[in-house]
């Protein structure tokens, strides 16, 4: 009789692993790759990166956790003792994105609150500085890089927040915190963004960058730059290399459908990212209407399109700005979440494991770990830390996984 913890049904890992998949990526990075890609042309490698590569090697991560019972370096070190380090590689790599990755769901917290009143300003690029602690009202820089500065109280009190969430669902389990968690989160995500891409499409100029991002240039996908940019957006969007979908798998029951499952997982991901490209462009093409210029002067990606090009759309809308704002920000929190509390999942799990100590003591050990470093990220010179700690990670981390 096996005592693993076991997913209750299978829409529940389902739901789960594409609420792991559906991150913050899917939002800010994907619509903003796409369009420079070759807009509708970057779908052609994009699907064959999706059947090539994304699908396959979820396949693989699903039959490597699901055949070997257990988290990723445990399962590495049953394949072959020789390769256990790999895993903790890779777990060591979600350690560090999820203690940046908190800092992010804490601002999006408050800038679903910040979005009624429009407390931003007619400055959201300026006020990101000033809320973060980097400048003060005159956009003056009040830390350099390399300094933490004092603690930001609008970053540490929604972080914490956030923690407590993780680390509660955590404490309950896979099928009682886990599972529960993501039938709450990805379907009130797909609604709330439902509701977002219903109004941005009714909105002046929507069709103006819908056009911008569908039309395709097909001299694009003769670039190398394209290609490695597809096969990146599904390494990253499908949560590839970073140990998350072997311990998930792993809770599998013995009969499950593991091709199907990734099937399901892989196109019910990349349906968001499309989703989220509409809702993008279409915000977008309002932007560009009521500023008179081109869609592709107010195209950005990243944080900047979340916390400053959103932002200035929300103070443009002509009616309901307050409430259109607290959806976006929301599903940036509901999206985020779910990645976060599978990236932690990682470490617990190992950590669990290889010491033989109870999943609470991993709890507490490893998430109060994380807790305590994403601190860093509250102070002012936060978003300094976050960008080395996310270069890294991008340059580094996850290639050296890969390559390996």
């Amino acid at each position: 009789m096996e005592n693993r913890a076991q997913w209750g049904t299978r829409l529940g890992f389902i739901l789960a692993a594409v609420g792991s998949a559906v991150g913050l990526g899917n939002i800010w990075r994907f619509p903003a790759t796409a369009y420079d890609s070759g807009g509708g042309a970057f779908f052609i490698p994009y699907l064959i990166a999706l059947l090539t590569a994304g699908i396959p090697l979820l396949i693989m991560e699903f039959s490597l956790g699901h055949r070997f019972r257990g988290s990723a370096p445990l399962t590495f070190s049953r394949m072959n003792k020789k390769t256990e380090w790999l895993g903790w590689w890779a777990v060591f790599v979600s350690f560090v994105i999820s203690t940046y990755y908190g800092a992010i769901i804490a601002w999006s917290i408050m800038y679903a609150y910040f979005s009624f009143g429009q407390k931003w300003g007619d400055s959201p690029g300026a006020f990101l500085y000033e809320y973060l602690g980097l400048t003060d009202s005159s956009g003056e820089f009040l830390v350099s890089a390399g300094q933490t500065g004092s603690f930001v109280p609008g970053v540490l009190i929604p972080l914490l927040f956030v923690w407590a969430i993780v680390l509660f669902v955590l404490f309950k389990g896979v099928r009682r915190g886990i599972e529960v968690a993501n039938r709450i989160f990805i379907p009130t995500l797909v609604l709330v963004f439902l509701v977002i891409v219903i109004r941005a499409i009714t909105l002046d100029g929507a069709a103006q960058g819908l056009n911008a991002f569908f039309t395709p240039d097909f001299s694009k996908i003769w670039s190398a730059e394209v290609w490695v940019a597809a096969y990146g957006q599904i390494f990253f969007s499908l949560s590839i290399a970073f140990a998350i979908m072997i311990t998930y798998a792993s809770y599998l029951k013995k009969d499950s459908d593991i091709t199907g499952n990734a099937f399901i997982v892989g196109f019910g991901n990349s349906s968001f990212e499309l989703l989220a490209g509409i809702g993008v462009f279409a915000t977008l093409g309002y932007l560009a209407n009521v500023s008179g210029v081109a869609v592709s002067e107010v195209v950005d990606g990243g944080v900047g399109l979340a916390f400053a090009v959103f932002p200035t759309i929300i103070n443009e809308l002509p009616g309901m700005n307050g409430f259109f704002g607290f959806l976006f920000f929301a599903s940036l929190v509901l999206a985020g979440l779910s990645s976060l509390i599978s990236i932690v999942e990682t470490y617990v799990a190992g950590f669990s494991e290889k010491f033989n100590v109870s999943r609470n003591k991993a709890v507490l050990i490893g998430g109060g770990l994380a807790t305590l470093v994403s601190l860093l990220f509250a102070t002012q010179g936060g978003l300094f830390f976050l960008d080395a700690a996310d270069y890294f990670i991008n340059q580094f981390g996850v290639a050296f996984y890969r390559l390996s």
